[in-house]
């Protein structure tokens, strides 16, 4: 019996061991290499739909506090940030084996204020000048290129886990009806070319000129109408301009989409988004 017990207790310190070590090795290669994400919401629809589900390069943009990883469980009441684990190293300088995102990369960084992970496109690197004037983005008081995409077009309804509803320009249509976007290609002094879209007229369609401090960045959605990105100050709840030290990496390819509120509803899943690439 001794032994029988003996042998039980060495099973479970084996296994727990086992569990530990995985738990290790996975906690460095999500610090270091690749962080999963998840896209909850709209605002940088058609680039990122609500569902898709990437890896975020951490090696891009070299390494800051921002870089550690952060445990969000609701459910469970856990919220443990990235500056919970590196807080020590917030407001460092430089970052380790840093380099700067260029202009039309999709970046997730931290809140600067929350810590809650986004997602969006960088538009304004340190010293430039952005506006928008009658929907039109400007970069240091010239127009960015823009052409006509035509029609982006989606099914009314609830989207993802959070049950999502998106805008149409087509007024107010009913549940599986056709919501109807207007698509405009922009493209950037660097060549980089990507679509955006536009539900109407809005607050936010002309804005003061935003110029970037040294050290940050000034990030918008794709999804111009619905997205809470820098054209609105930290203060109003907004994202602001966004810190180097607050980049966690580069978003290059989608790997894994649903369309569902579970990511187990095999009906849901957009096979044609599967290892897509990003503009």
């Amino acid at each position: 019996m001794a032994e029988e017990t003996g042998g039980l207790m060495a099973g479970i310190k084996e296994t727990v061991k086992t569990v530990v070590y995985a738990l290790m090795i996975a906690g460095v290669f999500r610090t270091i290499f690749f962080q999963p994400f998840w896209i909850p919401s709209g605002s940088m629809k058609e680039t990122l739909l609500i569902g898709d589900f990437l890896f975020v390069n951490k090696m891009a943009y070299g390494y800051s506090y921002a870089s550690c990883p952060s445990i969000r469980i609701p459910q469970l009441g856990v919220d443990v940030g990235a500056d919970d684990f590196c807080g020590a190293f917030k407001g460092a300088d430089k970052r380790l084996f840093g380099s700067d995102p260029e202009r039309g990369d999709v970046v997730v960084f931290r809140h600067p204020v929350t810590g809650r992970d986004f997602v969006k496109r960088v538009i304004g690197l340190p010293g430039d000048r952005v506006q928008m004037r009658s929907g039109n983005l400007y970069l240091n008081d010239v127009q960015v290129p823009v052409t006509d995409g035509g029609l982006f077009v989606e099914d009314y309804g609830p989207q993802g886990r959070f049950g999502y509803e998106p805008s149409c320009s087509n007024g107010v249509v009913g549940e599986g009806a056709v919501c109807e976007k207007e698509r405009r290609i922009e493209t950037l002094p660097n060549g980089v070319t990507y679509s955006t879209l536009n539900v109407g007229e809005r607050a936010l369609d002309n804005t003061g000129v935003f110029t970037v401090p040294e050290d940050e960045f000034f990030f918008m959605g794709d999804n111009r109408d619905n997205s809470t990105d820098s054209r609105v100050a930290q203060a109003a709840r907004g994202v602001g301009f966004v810190p180097r030290e607050d980049l966690v990496g580069r978003a290059d390819r989608v790997v894994f989409s649903s369309g569902g509120r579970s990511m187990l509803a095999v009906w849901s899943w957009r096979m044609d988004r599967f290892f897509k690439a990003l503009n």
